[in-house]
């Protein structure tokens, strides 16, 4: 019997963690390295949000939700698609449960439980574990090389995979720096950007010398959700919920729905503009008729809260982003709480993203997520090239990246 080979799974992330599984189930000796003291750091932080592992939407549609890449991805979520993670995380022990919303979560809404009945497993299974060790690329012959704190290491095992996520939330150890490294050596990268993040807004018209809220606005409304409201731009269209202002400008889940569509709009014009719809349960007739309705002796905001039930921070909003004559003018007041125009400047810093958009071509890979460059390089997770709204599709594609990389690499293994 032919002795195990020896795989190195750089990045300790689910992509990661899941290709450590498959490689040790194949029989292979597989060591995961990781640049911090311990695995799956975003993966624990998105706990605290309850941990949507997935969705129980219909394939096709769920599919549909990566966009330009969901031929790609298409083949990987039919190796393991929701049901299939449900079903994994229930053989941990973990039982999930599908929300109002059609989310799936673990029943104790925790991440601490299914990692570390995963990483038992997987020592279990004969996977090590190389803690504080930072790839920073490879040597002139190829190996590995590894900052620790005993100073460099080099690895030279077998085959590769690369699970290192993308250049959100670096703190937790997804920062990018690897992008360089694979370009350098003829691998396609596209940029890195930022994906289901936050926007600053540019000016208004009750403020056009500068971009951004007023001091008062934000100082009063920043942190507060904006509901029920739609939200529509180019590319994208009108989809009901909410979102919230920051200091600078807004995020939450209807801006995070929309921010690919944003930010290629930001790419090709420089700014965005999305338009607000404060009253999607109301008609533009009816709307405009309690605008008009007689409000006597009432200030404007007391009318519009009387007739409309409309709260302060919609009437800041209109303030914000209406002059003076507009507010006034019963038929524009009535179409702008309609469709209230609200420009973007920029996204806010990729660091700060729930995700990131970019990342290695499916160009660049053989069908197997081999790079074409690098024979022996695998690359699983949110380094690849795709980018997925929030509300359980990141997690289920970095699963089914894992999963599908591993088994590309053993079948590259036994072909050799």
């Amino acid at each position: 019997m032919s002795s195990p080979i020896s795989i190195a799974v750089v990045g300790g992330g689910p992509a990661g963690l899941m290709a450590a599984e498959v490689l040790a189930a194949a029989g292979h000796a597989v060591t995961v390295y990781d640049a911090k003291p311990s695995v799956g750091r975003k993966f624990l932080l998105a706990g605290k949000g309850g941990l949507n592992l997935t969705h129980s939407e219909a394939f096709e549609p769920f599919v549909g939700r990566f966009g330009a890449r969901a031929a790609q991805i298409e083949p990987l979520l039919r190796g393991f698609d929701a049901d299939a993670l449900r079903a994994w995380a229930a053989g941990l022990g973990v039982d999930t449960f599908v929300g109002t919303s059609g989310r799936v979560f673990p029943k104790d809404l925790k991440a601490a439980p299914l990692l570390r009945a995963w990483l038992h497993r997987l020592r279990a299974a004969g996977v090590k574990f190389a803690m504080r060790h930072r790839w920073t690329g490879w040597t002139e012959d190829g190996a590995l090389r590894f900052d620790t704190p005993d100073g460099e290491r080099r690895v030279s095992p077998g085959a590769t995979l690369l699970a290192l996520g993308g250049a959100s939330w670096p703190q937790l150890g997804s920062d990018g720096a690897w992008a360089p490294w694979l370009a350098a050596r003829g691998v396609d990268v596209a940029p890195l950007q930022p994906s289901n993040c936050g926007f600053d807004v540019g000016a208004t018209a009750a403020h056009p010398a500068a971009p951004g809220w007023s001091e008062r606005f934000a100082a009063e409304f920043a942190g507060q959700p904006v509901k029920p409201v739609a939200l529509a731009t180019e590319g994208f269209a009108a989809r009901p919920g909410e979102f919230v202002i920051t200091a600078t400008g807004i995020e939450g889940s209807l801006v995070y729905a929309a921010s690919s569509a944003l930010r290629e709009q930001l790419a090709r014009l420089g700014q965005a503009t999305l338009v607000l719809d404060l009253l999607p349960q109301l008609t533009p007739e009816r709307v405009l008729a309690e605008v008009r309705h007689p409000r006597g002796s009432r200030s404007l905001s007391s009318h519009l809260k009387s007739r409309l039930n409309l709260g302060a921070l919609k009437l800041g909003l209109l303030h914000e982003l209406l002059t003076r004559e507009q507010m006034l003018d019963p038929t524009q007041l009535a179409a702008a709480l309609k469709r209230l125009p609200l420009t973007l400047q920029a996204p806010r810093p990729v660091a700060e993203a729930i995700s990131t958009a970019g990342g290695v071509r499916f160009e660049a890979l053989t069908g197997e997520l081999m790079l074409a460059a690098l024979p022996g390089v695998f690359v699983a997770g949110e380094m690849l090239d795709w980018e997925a709204p929030t509300g359980g599709y990141l997690l289920t594609a970095s699963f089914a990246s894992g999963r599908a990389a591993a088994l590309g690499l053993t079948r590259w293994l036994r072909a050799a």
